[in-house]
């Protein structure tokens, strides 16, 4: 299984995923919005196993999440929202709904310095409840009343990405920690003195180097036919 980001040709088979599994169904448009506006943030679930007959077979897109940040949050604070999560269920109870989520909300801080990532989850929905809840730790903040276009009612979740942030932090001082710089480029850093005492002596230790027919290059030197007859 591979997780990637979401490419704009993959939007008519995350449409078909979607409406294979979800009752919230979207216009093609609003995939492209996403994938426009935020292509760091979508991924897709592909089943690499699935061989291809052509070359230009679609891939097997299994899973894919939907996300966003937002634009204009009420409470000023950045973050994204998870639009939607979907994984065929020929491929559930894998871990990918889990990977999906955690790579989503990775790019998330990674990109956008995201505080926190919230979704809607229907009430009736137990088993997306158990995986934001008890997998991956969001909170339910309220209830939305009838929230959905069928009169369902939605938990508005939250998860804090503090922890991410820390991770992403730490990992960003380890690699800074580790960098050879080298040495100094052209006259930034050098000391002028070292370079007028290099300068120098380069020009004092000049060598000798024979050239000609005494390295076996004298039938490629061009003769010099104005001396033949002196």
């Amino acid at each position: 299984m591979d997780i990637r980001l979401l490419r704009s040709s993959d939007l008519p088979l995350i449409q078909h995923a979607n409406l294979e599994n979800l009752p919230e169904n979207y216009f093609l448009k609003y995939y492209l919005y996403h994938a426009l506006s935020w292509p760091q943030l979508s991924f897709v679930a592909v089943d690499v196993a699935r061989p291809k007959k052509t070359p230009y077979d679609y891939p097997k897109i299994v899973g894919y999440v939907l996300a966003k940040m937002e634009e204009d949050p009420a409470d000023g604070v950045q973050h994204g929202h998870i639009t939607s999560l979907s994984v065929m269920r020929t491929h559930r109870r894998l871990g990918i709904a889990e990977k999906l989520m955690r790579q989503s909300q990775l790019a998330m801080v990674e990109t956008f310095g995201a505080m926190y990532v919230s979704l809607h989850v229907r009430v009736s929905n137990q088993a997306a409840i158990h995986l934001y809840k008890d997998t991956l730790g969001f909170q339910n903040e309220k209830t939305e009343s009838k929230y959905y276009a069928d009169g369902e009612d939605a938990y508005s979740m939250r998860l804090d990405l503090s922890t991410i942030r820390e991770q992403v932090q730490e990992q960003a001082e380890a690699e800074s920690d580790g960098v050879d710089e080298g040495d100094a480029v052209g006259d930034v850093g050098s000391d002028p003195d070292k370079k007028k005492k290099a300068n120098g002596s380069a020009k004092t230790e000049k060598k000798k180097v024979k050239m000609g027919r005494g390295l076996g290059v004298g039938e490629l030197v061009e003769k010099d036919e104005s001396k033949q007859g002196a």
